[in-house]
């Protein structure tokens, strides 16, 4: 059985459970959630597969049932019945899983700026089938091309300065750029349809909240689309706020919620 280290965050009696985003830990994602959920939630930031200390897992891909079987154990051993869950960029996949595996437990779903409510053509190629997996392994091992093609986008304005600042950083050293492709194509089955996701909601009186950042560049509005107009409109929150401050921004927010 895998398992993942996470960080306990608050002393509020309710549980939220929480998954960050490319890159990140735990700990470096919602650390500033304890000052304003910690007295609602007890929160656990997980650190997830090839990520802070978690990052010696060694899997080939994470299916559902996988993901299932890991929060049936940590869920047993520390005797959570019911919870919340957000999840911030890539934690969105997981987030999202979370939902269809326990949809019964769950009354609160906290999406900010997610990952795999639509599905980049990027990631089509490099995920999808041997040859673009080998492709983006041979990328990430010899990135000169890669680095040159993404300044000449820039230059050319296809691509904007949050990106190619985002991608530098993430992909700045061998060891990221192994942890990005492992990522990248180890979670390739956590796909999801919409109409479905919204369909188990509203079976089980799960509210979820879409947050985004007005100044969020990484995010486009395009690719969350697919979810945003399937949302009640008092459920869509859209913050003044860049990418990597919106997770802060929307705990500001949810505490509203409990007052």
């Amino acid at each position: 059985m895998t398992s993942l280290h996470f960080t306990r965050l608050g002393r509020g009696s309710c549980i939220l459970l929480a998954f960050h985003g490319i890159g990140q830990d735990g700990i470096s994602c919602f650390q500033t959630l304890e000052n304003t959920l910690g007295d609602h939630y007890t929160i656990f930031a997980f650190d997830l597969f090839f990520h802070g200390k978690s990052a010696d897992a060694d899997l080939e891909i994470v299916t559902k049932d996988h993901w299932k079987s890991v929060l049936v154990d940590f869920l047993t051993q520390n005797n959570i019945s019911d919870f919340d869950v957000m999840g911030f960029s890539m934690g969105g996949r997981f987030a999202l899983a979370t939902l269809e595996a326990f949809p019964d437990k769950i009354k609160n779903t906290y999406l900010v700026a997610p990952d795999g409510i639509s599905e980049n053509p990027l990631y089509t190629l490099a995920t999808r089938n041997a040859a673009g997996r080998a492709l983006f392994r041979w990328t990430m091992q010899k990135p000169a091309l890669f680095f040159k093609t993404i300044l000449l986008l820039k230059k050319t304005g296809i691509v904007n300065n949050s990106l190619v600042r985002f991608t530098e950083n993430v992909l700045n050293t061998p060891s990221k750029r192994q942890n990005i492709f492992k990522s990248w194509t180890a979670f390739r089955a956590l796909r999801f349809t919409m109409p479905q996701i919204i369909g188990i909601a509203n079976q089980n009186d799960i509210r979820i909240f879409h947050f985004t950042g007005q100044f969020d560049k990484l995010l486009t509005l395009k690719a969350v689309d697919p979810l945003a107009k399937l949302l009640p409109k008092n459920q869509i929150v859209h913050l003044k706020s860049g990418h990597s401050q919106l997770v802060a921004k929307a705990g500001v927010w949810i505490c509203t919620l409990f007052e």
